[in-house]
């Protein structure tokens, strides 16, 4: 069993019920929903077949829906532009001035002529193109072109180091996050996050909703996270660092340091963190990755952060579910060679009857690392104590059981955590500890003279009961 969860992305490669299985049974953990292409009836059969699947118990695959956010590109072409390095042309800001004349381009950010500045570096179709700002007219700028390429329509562009004047949440995100709470998906990605009150704003439209039961994972993808992200942590429940768009916006060779200290200080708040992007980049078109993607992977196991995610491997690679073979036995590779220890976090966000429940598991993997336990059992009706048993990275594995379907979706993020629905759900304690047993048993994950801790998080049971305990499996 992997500690590090799989995030994998569908798409045109994951067209059948029978790729979703084949993806569970390589290793993905959660499936990521991409809606700056996915439409909505697709998806809906997508999430349908899931679902009866988790219910059947066959899988337990979570859902992720990915916003769009309002992205900045190019306009469209009649055909493509080729440019020479030192080419002087024009960028234009309003669409009714631009004139396509074979060089130049029309650009749909609105305040562009005010956040530009001369001299600048722009990105076009992500860092394949740069030009340099020399003029700033009314309703263009002038720029050179920095190297040689290819122009076609609807390219990214990106402005590093400028604060952009944009909305936390447009409209079309409106109605895709609509759809995920009329779908009870269990979590969000919100795009291009750039200050707790962007996390707060979908918080509060998840609460308009009746959908709070939704997860908010925050997108790091531009510098203004260097200022702020320490507020966006605590505004969210977990990060995700998004390298695709920060690689663009930060310098490069920064982009190590950065994950790492963006994973060590989300992880220090008790926060999850999600890698992302060009992990297994070459799998794409390639039936076998680059040695310096594998270290890639094995680099981000050993940084402890909780999720790595694969999106075009997945979603229209021609290998995806040898992409994630692969993924998870570089994961497991490199988690035999992981050496935990139990760190504490923040308390900052944690209430009064969270801050028991982190003294409850802190004493319990304490304990069950100097008695040499096998694992550690919890019994919880939502995912809390879960979390807060992740966070302290222990050097066994957790196994978290709940009557919950809705729970084992959240805990699927999880690093560590293994998550079991005991459909058969007893009132009485020590039944429910018999029946986490046996599952155990028939998985090969424990045996008969291993050690366990149980932490029970739920109150009403037929007696009174301790909330941890010391047990040993017998035949």
């Amino acid at each position: 069993m992997k500690n590090t969860k799989i995030i994998a992305t569908h798409g045109p490669a994951i067209q059948w019920e029978s790729d979703i299985l084949a993806l569970y049974d390589a290793g993905v953990n959660v499936l990521r929903f991409n809606f700056s292409h996915a439409q909505y009836e697709g998806v809906r059969e997508v999430l349908e077949i899931m679902r009866k699947n988790n219910r059947s118990g066959r899988t337990a695959i979570s859902m992720l829906l990915d916003t769009k956010w309002p992205e900045i590109r190019t306009g469209d072409l009649s055909e493509k532009q080729l440019y020479k390095k030192g080419d002087v042309f024009k960028f234009y800001i309003s669409k009714n001035d631009f004139i396509e004349d074979g060089s130049s381009l029309f650009c749909d950010y609105a305040f562009l002529g005010e956040d530009a500045f001369e001299w600048q570096i722009i990105d076009v179709d992500s860092w394949l193109f740069q030009v340099q700002v020399l003029k700033i007219e009314d309703t263009y700028l002038e720029v050179q072109a920095q190297n040689d390429a290819t122009i076609w329509s609807r390219r990214h562009v990106n402005l590093p180091w400028v604060r952009l004047q944009m909305p936390g949440i447009t409209d079309k995100d409106k109605e895709d996050i609509k759809f995920a709470a009329l779908e009870s998906m269990d979590f969000i990605a919100m795009s291009f996050v750039r200050t707790a009150e962007n996390v707060q704003e979908l918080r509060a439209y998840l609460r308009e909703l009746w959908a709070e039961h939704i997860k908010i994972i925050s997108k790091i993808e531009n510098q203004e996270w260097i200022d702020n992200l320490t507020g966006i942590i605590q505004a969210s429940d977990g990060i995700m660092v998004a390298r695709g768009d920060l690689g663009i916006e930060v310098p490069i060779e920064k982009l190590p340091t950065y994950q790492s200290n963006m994973v060590a200080e989300t992880l220090s708040a008790g926060k999850f963190t999600i890698i992302a992007t060009h992990l297994l980049e070459s799998m794409i078109d390639n039936p076998f990755p680059t040695r310096a993607e594998v270290n890639d992977i094995y680099n981000s196991v050993m940084q402890r952060s909780d999720a790595v995610m694969l999106s075009g491997e997945t979603a229209a690679g021609k290998y995806p579910i040898k992409s994630v073979t692969v993924m998870a036995n570089t994961v497991r590779e490199a988690e035999q060679n992981i050496a935990l220890q139990q760190r504490d976090f923040s308390n900052t966000w944690l209430t009064s009857r969270d801050l028991e429940k982190k003294s409850l598991i802190k004493s319990a993997i304490h304990a069950g690392e100097e008695l040499w336990v096998q694992a550690l059992f919890i019994f919880t009706k939502t995912w809390k104590l879960a979390r807060l048993a992740s966070s302290f990275r222990p050097n066994f594995p957790i196994y978290a059981f709940t009557m919950n379907l809705e729970s084992v979706a959240y805990m699927n993020i999880l690093y560590g955590v293994h998550p079991y629905l005991i459909a058969n759900w007893d009132n009485k304690f020590v039944e429910n500890i018999y029946t986490a047993i046996d599952i155990c048993k028939c998985e090969w994950s424990l045996v008969p003279g291993n050690k366990i801790m149980v932490v029970n998080d739920i109150q009403k049971w037929d007696r009174e009961i301790p909330v941890v305990e010391l047990m040993e499996i017998t035949q």
